[in-house]
């Protein structure tokens, strides 16, 4: 085989991988997949159906604070990675890969919303920007921030010659009050007690059921464009 041949196809196989890689990222499926399911107020879900909702999330219970920022949030991803070497190449390492979430309400026009993610077992996919990042390496010392950050993880900065480790944050969070979008099984459910400013006795949630998990996620590209700035 003549050897343009084989560049092509190798570069053929390399741009299918590639291809393959960004289509099935979770970003680009959960973009595809809540582009599929109606967007309804929360007034007119149905029991039992798919359905999507947007509005801004706001908190039940406590907040959480993201590690780094400490912004209260409902939800929050982090991700630190070192950068190590194994002979001749290198590559991204992660050292903590942490995600918490607690139950939210979604306030979309003033109907609310019960969204209830859980961990054991899981019952949502979820995708976040990526908004807060952090790095150090040889010539880019941490700053004081990121050596608390990385010491509450038990992470050393420094290597056992004194330079600095080559790290990288990345944190991505939902906001008390930040606009979001969920999909999930419609269920409604009586309240015992009233809430401030809704004056109903039942109220709408979004369910995980059976294979079919609660998708949450801040992009802007699934936001009804009435929302977008």
């Amino acid at each position: 085989m003549e050897t343009p041949i084989i560049i092509l196809l190798i570069l053929s196989v390399l741009s299918g991988i590639i291809f393959l890689s960004y289509y099935f990222s979770r970003k680009k499926v959960i973009i595809r997949t809540l582009s599929k399911i109606p967007q309804k107020p929360s007034s007119s879900l149905k029991t039992n159906e798919l359905s999507k909702v947007s509005g801004r999330a706001l908190h039940i219970e406590q907040p959480l604070l993201a590690p780094y920022t400490n912004r209260p949030c409902v939800f929050y991803q982090i991700k630190i990675q070192q950068r190590v070497s194994t002979g001749k190449s290198s590559h991204w390492k992660t050292l903590v890969e942490e995600e918490k979430c607690q139950d939210f309400f979604i306030d979309s026009n003033g109907d609310f919303v019960i969204v209830t993610p859980a961990n054991h077992p899981k019952n949502y996919i979820c995708y976040l920007v990526k908004d807060k990042k952090q790095s150090s390496g040889t010539f880019n010392d941490p700053t004081p921030k990121f050596v608390s950050l990385l010491k509450r993880y038990h992470i050393n900065p420094e290597t056992y010659f004194g330079f600095n480790k080559r790290l990288r944050y990345e944190e991505g969070v939902i906001e008390i009050g930040e606009m979001i979008t969920v999909a999930g099984i419609a269920k409604w459910k009586t309240l015992n007690e009233p809430l401030p400013e809704y004056p109903y006795s039942k109220i709408a949630t979004l369910e995980s059921k059976n294979k079919q998990k609660l998708i949450i996620t801040d992009l802007l590209e699934v936001l009804p464009k009435r929302h977008h700035k």
